[in-house]
């Protein structure tokens, strides 16, 4: 579920391992959104658990970068906090760091068991009309404080958007559609999905969803990061 044409058509698509997120739309797991917040706590912000990681493990950002395939443009602007990275990437992170992804989005306060009632539920963007509007979603994270989870829960909400592009990273992902329509491509294979349908594939394959139409969909995502 990633990324999408360049901004504006102003610069060309990027070959090779590294990815532009600064500029190319990317699909709803998987996004780039500046200013976004992942519900961590101001005092420790997704960006300074990166570089506490990274320095933990004796990488500079350069390596870090060899390591990920992430510029290291975007590396510094993520540990400055300018930016977030989409979900795929923070699972690029967490394996070069030998740290879970969930370190990066936890909200700091680790439970054994949590409860996140409908009206409780925190977006992962603060900006959510312009994360909607420029990459065709926003979303809410269902287990922000649940300790050493190894499956990341959230409610995807995908409104219309032009043009979407595959991606690929660890792990695997299910999602349950819960109101309107949708389309979701993995590899060569192309479903149409309404309430009730769902669908569970490999991220290792290309693959993305968007809302079918001109109406907005909601749906329950399930994301594995494949860590043990």
């Amino acid at each position: 579920m990633e990324d999408k044409k360049t901004k504006r058509g102003s610069k060309t698509r990027r070959t090779g391992p590294h990815q532009d997120w600064s500029h190319k739309s990317v699909d709803f797991l998987t996004h780039t959104s500046p200013n976004q917040s992942a519900g961590l706590k101001e005092k420790e912000s997704l960006g300074d658990r990166l570089r506490k990681a990274r320095e933990r493990r004796g990488l500079t950002i350069k390596e870090l970068s060899t390591r990920t395939g992430i510029e290291t443009d975007i590396l510094k602007s993520i540990e400055a906090n300018e930016m977030t990275p989409p979900l795929g990437g923070l699972v690029k992170l967490g394996k070069a760091l030998d740290t879970r992804m969930s370190y990066f989005i936890s909200s700091g306060v680790d439970k054994p068991v949590t409860v996140v009632h409908a009206d409780q539920r925190r977006p992962v963007s603060r900006n959510i009309k312009a994360v909607s509007e420029r990459y065709g979603y926003f979303y809410e994270s269902l287990a922000p404080e649940k300790a050493n989870r190894r499956m990341e829960p959230f409610i995807v909400t995908l409104v219309p958007c032009d043009v979407v592009e595959p991606s690929t990273h660890d792990g695997q992902e299910f999602l349950l559609v819960l109101e309107g329509q949708m389309v979701a491509r993995v590899g060569d294979r192309t479903e149409s999905l309404g309430p009730g349908d769902a669908i569970y594939y490999d991220s290792s394959e290309p693959h993305y969803v968007r809302c079918a139409g001109g109406s907005k969909a909601k749906i329950l995502a399930v994301i594995y990061t494949g860590s043990e």
